[in-house]
């Protein structure tokens, strides 16, 4: 049995003008470190964090055109478990369905199909995630955090 990393296929969705796409190369941290930073969730966010992000998890990038304008990351291990977070589309393109096309496009990813669960957090997007079948804590008292 080899124990090396596992290679992820590239991947990459159309949509007109706008691409969803899993290439390290297009991902621009700059934007990216600033939105996570601004977001309720990584006010502490470096660039040495971002770079390891990036180097440990699933990442899409959300594009108009060549700009950035959107990003999340899967951290999972391929075959059981996926946690969904940094999950962001600048508010100049908000309310354009991009949100909502991202999540569809993680979910349709090849690699992360069979899973056995796929967790997140979220302060305010819960009836965006339930709209793909996101629901709250089974049995959440089997579930423990560490903070």
């Amino acid at each position: 049995m080899s124990l090396s990393s596992p290679i992820v296929a590239p991947y990459a969705v159309l949509r007109g003008r706008f691409l969803i796409s899993t290439d390290p190369a297009k991902f621009q941290t700059q934007r990216i470190l600033r939105a996570i930073q601004a977001s309720y969730w990584g006010a502490g966010a470096t660039e040495a964090s971002l770079a390891r992000c990036l180097g440990h998890s699933l990442c899409f990038g959300l594009y108009d055109e060549e700009l950035q304008i959107g990003f999340a990351r899967a951290v999972t291990d391929l075959t059981t478990f996926a946690w969904l977070t940094d999950v962001y589309v600048e508010a100049d393109h908000r309310g354009r369905g991009l949100g909502s096309w991202l999540i569809d496009s993680i979910l349709a990813h090849p690699d992360l199909q069979g899973l056995r669960r796929m967790a997140l957090r979220t302060r305010d997007a819960h009836s965006l995630y339930a709209r793909f079948g996101f629901t709250e804590l089974i049995d959440p008292d089997r579930w423990m955090t560490r903070a």
